[in-house]
């Protein structure tokens, strides 16, 4: 399985990772941890959030 963080994270930075090598699930995890728990995703699930990070639909807080 090839996992991938974001392409404006720093390489050494803690981020989420996903990988996308299964057909009907998508694996995420935390770059922290790579060899604990991955959560898993139906890709429209992971379609949805990803729309909702580029439409700034998850407030955040200072």
């Amino acid at each position: 399985m090839q996992w991938k963080k974001a392409t404006a994270s720093n390489p050494n930075d803690n981020c989420v990772e996903v990988a996308d090598s299964i057909t009907d699930t998508i694996p995420v995890r935390d770059s922290k941890d790579p060899h604990g728990p991955a959560l898993g995703f139906t890709p429209e699930a992971w379609q949805s959030f990803i729309a909702g990070i580029r439409t700034n639909d998850f407030p955040t807080t200072p």
